[in-house]
């Protein structure tokens, strides 16, 4: 079975009798460091989570510079992109682009969902931001920014007359924050003139902490407490808010991190095209992002395979993604060591079995 998303370290691990600790993930695009901090979470642990979530959206109305009620946290974006696919499959077909995160249409399927593909050209430049391209005119528009597995960034500019043409507009902001300049284009600004726009973000992505499950949803309050009465009691566990609560708990500090993080993404984004580059038969694509898709004219199957059996490195397998194939790979960026091992993995096997 094919994986339907990165990180999956300890299949990997089984699949190849590996130590999971001799695993380098680099299959699933997360900042390669986390905060140090020193907190006792046996308070979180003991006692149910605030249901309210009442500190967590206040730290993150202080962020964005938006009333609470406007903020749902949620179980990592995976719950709330299931509650924005039922939401959406009330409005009528849903648009979504090809190549395309694979969770989208689960969430949309999980209800029946009438689902229309657009397809992205897998050819585009190096400028960022971009326009999107032209949409189909389904009732209702995902939207993926920067745009996941391609790492291509779209400007507000495009997406905001969208939000005249749709019934509904969901728009996945996962990757925004680890984006230089990337907060520019978020349409987080606009959810308080606009009642059919919906933006999700996570803290996975931002601070690599894939394992405790925290995201949030911005859109305007009677959507979101439709969405609450759907939801199990306790959808955030008490650890994750109490973590989340300590990360954001200064907006200082949270834009310290972010800027910490995007400096860390041009450079080792410009750093790693340039390598790959060098790689004979492999086309590293144009990225904003903190991963990188790379393409060969055949199959890069075997290449991934051998990296991961031979180098313990785990490389993100595209044909999950509509629109891609095996002749794709995503690559998450991670430390200059780490990717200097990534490009010495991928050199050596194309030495022992060149493409083409």
């Amino acid at each position: 079975m094919l994986p339907l998303h990165g990180g999956e370290v300890q299949l990997a691990a089984r699949r190849g009798g590996f130590q999971q600790q001799s695993l380098l993930d680099a299959s699933a695009s997360l900042v390669p460091w986390t905060p140090r901090w020193q907190r006792s979470f046996s308070r979180a642990l003991r006692h149910y989570p605030d249901g309210s979530h009442e500190l967590i959206k206040n730290a993150l109305s202080r962020l964005h510079q938006i009333s609470p009620l406007f903020l749902m946290p949620g179980n990592g974006a995976a719950e709330l992109l299931t509650w924005a696919a039922r939401d959406a499959s009330q409005c009528g077909s849903s648009s979504l682009q090809s190549p395309g995160f694979a969770d989208y249409r689960r969430a949309l399927n999980c209800w029946q969902s009438t689902i229309v593909c657009q397809d992205l050209s897998l050819d585009w430049g190096e400028l960022f931001p971009q326009a999107f391209p032209a949409v189909s005119t389904s009732s209702v528009l995902w939207i993926c920014n920067p745009h996941n597995p391609t790492g291509q960034l779209w400007s507000r500019a495009s997406l905001e007359p969208l939000l005249e043409q749709s019934a509904l507009v969901i728009c996945d902001e996962a990757f925004l924050p680890l984006v230089p300049d990337g907060e520019e284009q978020s349409l987080i600004p606009l959810v308080a003139k606009h009642s059919n726009l919906v933006v999700i973000r996570s803290l996975t992505k931002l601070y690599g902490i894939a394992g405790l499950r925290l995201g949030y949803a911005v859109a305007q309050p009677e959507r979101l407490q439709c969405w609450a009465e759907w939801r199990d009691p306790w959808p955030v566990n008490g650890v994750a808010l109490a973590v989340g609560e300590r990360l954001l708990a200064s907006p200082r500090r949270y834009r310290r991190w972010c800027e910490c993080v995007q400096r860390w993404t041009a450079t080792e984004g410009a750093w790693m095209q340039q390598q790959l580059a060098a790689l004979p038969g492999i086309t590293p694509m144009p990225s904003a992002a903190n991963f990188l898709l790379i393409h060969a004219e055949q199959s890069l199957v075997l290449l991934r395979e051998a990296v991961e059996q031979r180098h313990r490195i785990l490389l993100r397998d595209c044909r999950s993604f509509t629109g891609l194939g095996e002749n794709w790979l995503r690559i998450g960026l991670q430390s200059r060591r780490n990717n200097r091992r990534i490009v010495r993995a991928l050199r050596q096997e194309l030495q022992r079995n060149p493409l083409g």
